[in-house]
């Protein structure tokens, strides 16, 4: 397997790649159990998302020497590359959360996870001249296709242009944000770690502000649960998920990054049935395994793609 400018395996990144979508998958069910057992809105559940994430990873930096990369970036570089990604962070979980408020869940998530490929594919076209190929598009055109029979497929959808609006503007914060950690990977000196840091802190502040005006404290009958709900969400799909995302980020192609994350709301809807008692349906089976298979083709291309030698 070929190792990238950055220094980690592509087959690696890969792997990050998984895990890191698997758990963010994780966090939508821990968030149905918050809203269950308290009041706390959307926008604050992702300012805690974040803040507490920060803190985690910055705990796990001062017990773990910091990577040598890290040490090749100007503080000025620094400030650019968490400015950036935190922006990006902020603009993809606020707009999609008032797209959801807007047009309703199926259809926000459809257009945001929808569209994301196909703006990071061009992106990555136009900007750094990765190609596709036939198979990765036919890969591409089968994960939103599953996309769309998974989500869509619990029938009940609104569609609003408004929130169609929004939902673009979401995917658009995580376009830009696949697409300049891919840029800065290429050019070698990444730290994942450090990128999660600083994108935390920035979006940490950006949705202040929302999370003050929406209400900082939930009310809830059962603190000690949400508690723990939230130390989860913090660190696993959070802390954990995106340092490896932005480590996987760097050195994977952006086009099969975006598709790889669709495992996303692969793991919500396994474990919306697993643990949350909603129904398999046809739907949710038929796209889970379009989605699946999608998603192993554009690996094993991109594993084949490394370790063919240049």
């Amino acid at each position: 397997m070929s190792t990238a400018v950055s220094g980690l395996p592509v087959g690696r990144g890969l792997l990050y790649l998984i895990v890191a979508g698997v758990a963010w998958g994780t966090a939508g069910a821990a968030a149905s159990l918050v809203y269950r057992s308290s009041d706390l809105g959307a926008v604050t559940l992702s300012f805690w998302r974040c803040a507490a994430g920060l803190v985690v990873l910055l705990a796990a930096r001062c017990l773990r020497p910091r990577a040598r990369t890290a040490a090749a970036l100007s503080p000025r570089h620094k400030a650019l590359r968490a400015g950036v990604t935190g922006v990006g962070l902020a603009v993809f979980q606020t707009a999609y959360f008032a797209a959801v408020s807007a047009t309703g869940l199926a259809v926000a998530t459809v257009v945001t996870l929808g569209a994301g490929p196909v703006l990071i594919a061009l992106g990555a076209r136009l900007t750094m001249g990765e190609r596709l190929g036939r198979g990765g598009v036919v890969a591409v055109a089968g994960a939103l296709v599953g996309l769309v029979v998974l989500v869509a497929g619990a029938g009940g959808t609104t569609v609003r242009p408004w929130g169609v609006l929004l939902a673009l503007v979401s995917a658009a914060g995580y376009s830009a944000m696949t697409l300049f950690t891919r840029w800065w990977g290429r050019g070698g000196a990444v730290d994942a770690a450090g990128t999660s840091v600083g994108a935390f802190a920035v979006t940490s502040v950006c949705l202040l502000p929302f999370a003050l005006a929406e209400g900082l404290v939930p009310h809830t009958a059962a603190p000690g649960r949400i508690l723990w709900l939230l130390a989860y969400i913090a660190t696993v799909p959070t802390a954990l998920a995106y340092a490896l995302y932005f480590a996987g980020a760097a050195v994977v192609r952006s086009a099969t990054v975006s598709v790889i994350m669709l495992l996303e709301p692969v793991g919500a809807a396994v474990l919306a049935v697993a643990l949350l008692g909603e129904r398999l349906t046809p739907a949710t089976l038929a796209g889970t395994l379009l989605m699946l298979g999608s998603v192993t083709g554009l690996a094993l291309a991109e594993a084949r793609g490394a370790a063919t030698p240049a």
